[in-house]
């Protein structure tokens, strides 16, 4: 494109919106031409996150108050629930990332079953892309609205897909252990993230009933080709950015890892760590990296797989620009090659 992209951001007042804004600021084809946040409405982006106040930033303003003339995409950072009657209204002529939950379960039943609600667009949940970016990158690029992963679900896809479509292990036997860090709950005021109630401790929530796992269960089920149910559990760690996942398998650790390699070799932001290493939070942190490992376990026929991933970048506005720029015609990499922050 000669000319950058005239870029959009719905709900720039959460976190979600606002690692958009900081990876959009040096990307060398988008400009931001408007962002949203209706509570915030009439402040500057400054104000709000004072990070990024050296940034020459439109006005926050209410969406209905956003010209569609004035924008090529949308990124939709709105809180679930809210997306599918936003995305709606959007004029069909332009593109849209959304990283609500709204647009990511092909199956309006198990939407409603997770959700406790009736899907109110299915229209265009029938033309949502999943935005698994390594995995989708075709329909992606034709995409003109692409549904952004959970970030959980996808540090645990990243670990357990190739593995499922090598045979490299039993279906049945996948155990995913997660721990992330408390930004991706949001920003919104919460008791359970409060400083006092994360710091100093370490605890499992939504225990068999976290939302993510219908995300697992339908791509697990269609790799496999057939159902796939594992266990999972994440845990909520005293730290704001950061996803490490543990997987228990079944099969062989040296296969594990080749194949893990061997589909990842050409994957600009997967790094697979040499067989018996473990990665780290810290090694990925700030970028649009996911690196894995592979460790042997004791027991013969066994292995641990870890993945690690921003939650906010790699796991949902980095992936978020890496959908767009297959979307706009770019090289997919543009803006993303940024290297983690250490320590």
């Amino acid at each position: 494109m000669a000319d950058k992209a005239r870029i959009a951001i719905l709900g720039a007042s959460g976190y979600t919106g606002a690692e958009l804004v900081r990876l959009i600021a040096t990307h060398p084809g988008m400009r931001i031409t408007a962002l949203t946040a209706d509570r915030r409405a009439g402040e500057s982006m400054g104000a709000v996150f004072p990070h990024l106040r050296h940034l020459d930033l439109p006005t926050l303003c209410r969406i209905e108050d956003v010209n569609p003339d004035d924008v090529d995409l949308y990124f939709c950072a709105l809180p679930h629930a809210t997306s599918q009657e936003v995305i709606s209204a959007l004029p069909r002529d332009r593109k849209i990332v959304d990283l609500s939950a709204d647009f990511r379960l092909r199956d309006p039943q198990v939407y409603a079953e997770w959700y406790g609600r009736a899907h109110s667009a299915l229209d265009l949940q029938e033309e949502a892309v999943y935005g698994l970016t390594e995995f989708y990158r075709d329909e992606i690029r034709g995409a003109r609205l692409v549904a952004g992963t959970g970030c959980n679900a996808a540090t645990g896809n990243y670990a357990v897909l190739p593995l499922l479509a090598a045979g490299a292990i039993d279906p049945d036997e996948i155990i995913i252990d997660l721990k992330t860090g408390v930004s991706g709950a949001g920003r919104a005021p919460k008791e359970g993230t409060l400083f006092a109630e994360v710091s100093e401790g370490f605890h499992a929530y939504n225990i068999a009933r976290h939302r993510h796992i219908a995300e697992f269960e339908q791509e697990f089920s269609k790799v496999a080709g057939r159902p796939v149910t594992p266990t999972f559990v994440p845990h909520l760690l005293p730290q704001n950015r950061g996803i490490l996942a543990t997987v228990y398998v079944k099969g062989e650790p040296a296969a594990i890892h080749a194949a893990l390699a061997a589909r990842y070799q050409d994957e600009p932001f997967m790094v697979v760590l040499p067989f018996g290493e473990a990665p780290a939070t810290r090694h990925v942190r700030g970028s649009n990296f996911c690196h894995i490992g592979v460790v042997a376990d004791r027991r013969p026929g066994r292995a641990m797989v870890f993945a690690t991933l921003d939650n906010l970048t790699k796991g949902s506005s980095g992936q978020a620009i890496h959908n767009a720029n297959l979307m706009l015609g770019l090289p997919e990499t543009t803006g993303l090659d940024l290297a983690p922050m250490f320590p």
